[in-house]
């Protein structure tokens, strides 16, 4: 990361290295490190510029807010533009800047408190298309591939992630009591990489919290892994060794998007109802979620 011309920058530079955040949060950091210098350049007030406690204080916060929502501070372009930030970056944002205050000792700024929790903006789950009986359903014997797909299925109703979104996720990337993912968004045809928080429904946080109990033993033995979804039973890498013998994987390891994708059409398969109710492939279930999820919105 270059040094910046800023002493309040580079001063915020340090705090990022010290707070020990994940790779995920850190990511988000650094974003809002990246505007807040680019804000200054602009033309801030000089105490902002060599301050770090005054470039947290609220007189400098609201105005980088404000330029930062209005794409003013965007670096990468877009479809070949700079569109405003979405609503859950713009979240993402205030989050952070809770976060740097505190580590200053500074209290929450009131107005951007008020404005996370009461954003109409905010990603909410869509209404499940599941049974009402769907809880009760959840509370039933499952084996850890039914377990696996229920939970699969859960959180793309919420998220309308692709597959390889799905795959990319991590334990670490699931909020408190399973109540948020946070899900980074590969455009298709390429473009910026954005993250967002989305609420879980109650069904997918039930069905989460029954997930993570199956693999716990099956990724300690296969020497550790954050990934969401692994592997249930051992397979082979599909590469032969000089005596000709295929490596084996136990189970436990990471799934990856074609595993995922494959234990979707399995699933669909083979559990009751699930042929009727879903369609041939995941890639489809995620368009008519997504959608839906538009006609909804508009």
């Amino acid at each position: 990361m270059q040094t910046s011309t800023f002493p309040s920058v580079r001063a915020l530079g340090q705090l990022l290295d010290g707070l020990g955040a994940g790779t995920a949060r850190r990511r988000q950091l650094d974003m809002v490190r990246g505007e807040l210098e680019r804000a200054l350049a602009r033309g801030a007030p000089v105490g902002a510029r060599r301050s770090l406690q005054r470039l947290l204080e609220e007189e400098a916060l609201r105005p980088y807010v404000r330029l930062a929502e209005s794409r003013a501070l965007r670096h990468r372009r877009v479809a070949g533009a700079f569109p405003p930030t979405s609503e859950a970056t713009n979240e993402i944002r205030l989050k952070c800047i809770d976060l740097l205050r505190e580590a200053l000792g500074c209290p929450r700024c009131a107005w951007a408190a008020g404005r996370s929790r009461c954003s109409p903006h905010r990603r909410q789950p869509p209404s499940s298309p599941w049974p009402a009986s769907s809880n009760q359903y959840l509370g039933g014997a499952m084996s850890p591939a039914q377990t696996r797909l229920t939970a699969v299925l859960a959180l793309e109703l919420d998220t309308a992630a692709r597959s390889g979104e799905l795959a990319e996720l991590r334990t670490t990337h699931l909020g408190e009591d399973n109540a948020a993912v946070y899900v980074e968004r590969h455009p298709q045809g390429g473009g910026a990489i954005e993250g967002e928080w989305v609420e879980t429904s109650a069904l997918t946080r039930a069905a989460l919290e029954r997930w993570l109990d199956v693999p716990e033993d099956l990724v300690q033995r296969a020497h550790g892994t954050s990934r969401l979804w692994v592997s249930l039973w051992m397979n082979h890498d599909g590469v032969l060794d000089d005596q000709g013998n295929t490596v084996i994987r136990p189970p436990g390891m990471p799934l990856e998007e074609n595993g995922l994708v494959t234990s979707y059409r399995v699933g669909r398969l083979q559990y009751d109802g699930l042929r009727q109710l879903l369609p041939l492939k995941l890639e489809q279930l995620r368009r008519a979620i997504d959608a839906e999820r538009q006609r909804t919105a508009a």
